[in-house]
């Protein structure tokens, strides 16, 4: 199993009303990716982080092999929720990819 996590910051500048709307919305679109993309196993955004931490959003992902991993970065449905959701509203991406 790989594991794909990925830590974004919200924007600068936005208000806590506008972060909460836009977290609201990422986890939305990223969630609706299970049952859609195939090898995705498991896909869980966090958005209500402790106060100790250094990034806003959180993607926990779980997928079946490495092909399901490149198969997930290039499907139709995962590349217009990043390009069309998540992009537009966060900055400092961070990616870890891991054989668990």
């Amino acid at each position: 199993m790989i594991k794909h996590i990925i830590l974004w910051d919200h924007l600068d500048g936005l208000s806590p009303e506008e972060k909460a709307k836009n977290a609201t919305e990422i986890k939305s679109a990223l969630e609706a990716l299970v049952g859609v993309v195939p090898g995705l196993i498991n896909l869980k955004v966090y958005t209500d982080l402790l106060d100790s931490s250094n990034a806003d959003i959180v993607l926990d992902t779980s997928l079946e092999s490495r092909e399901a991993l490149e198969g997930y970065q290039t499907h139709p449905a995962h590349v217009k929720a990043a390009t069309e959701v998540v992009r537009p509203r966060t900055q400092n991406r961070r990616c870890a990819d891991y054989e668990a």
